[in-house]
């Protein structure tokens, strides 16, 4: 394996980690209405979640995409449609006191891992992960590195987005503050759609 191809896809796998995308602004909002305990699940399940997607389609499964391409525009447009029930329900939800603890449904494990199947974003850094960086996704032990780097990368990207955004709850104190950010959260989240139309 090449270093300057290893360094390459590391740079590759920080900037898609760690910019705005549906996952980033859903732990961002998780973190500021539920607190960052509540939101583990969340993180857990994107991480993993994600990490296995490299693994199954770096293994093979992408042949089955590239055989049917119709089930990539099935998977997009249930993303879609997913996506703008997410919207909805970021944007409607309410501030958790500690007090109210046992109240609202942040995203569970299982939810946001199969979430990465109809992610768009997520799509573009796993074709990204598997096909620019074809010299590394030769062989099942390269296969690995790059689940691995993704596992490691999504865990750090992750608990920084969710404790941003439980860093901003002592901030946005009153209901109508943090109705406010999470309908912005929402209406960013609705912008990310904005690629998937525009390629269809």
């Amino acid at each position: 394996m090449s270093n300057s191809l290893l360094v390459a896809f590391l740079m590759f796998a920080l900037v898609m980690f760690f910019t705005p995308g549906p996952n980033n602004i859903m732990l961002l909002s998780s973190g500021l209405t539920y607190g960052f305990r509540r939101t583990i699940p969340h993180i857990a399940g994107i991480t993993v979640g994600f990490a296995f997607m490299v693994a199954a389609v770096g293994l093979g499964l992408g042949t089955i995409f590239i055989a049917y391409p119709v089930l990539q525009t099935i998977l997009k447009y249930v993303g879609a449609a997913y996506l703008v029930y997410l919207a909805w329900h970021i944007g409607m939800a309410e501030p958790s006191a500690p007090e109210q603890d046992n109240r609202g449904r942040p995203m569970t494990f299982w939810g946001a891992a199969m979430f990465q199947w109809v992610n768009a974003k997520g799509w573009v850094m796993v074709i990204g992960t598997i096909t620019a960086y074809a010299a590394i996704a030769n062989f099942p032990w390269n296969i690995l590195i790059q689940t691995v780097i993704s596992l490691a990368m999504g865990a750090m990207s992750t608990v920084v987005w969710a404790l941003f955004g439980t860093a901003l709850r002592p901030i946005l104190t009153s209901p109508r503050a943090v109705r406010a950010f999470n309908v912005v959260m929402a209406l960013l989240l609705l912008a990310s759609l904005y690629p998937v139309f525009m390629d269809a």
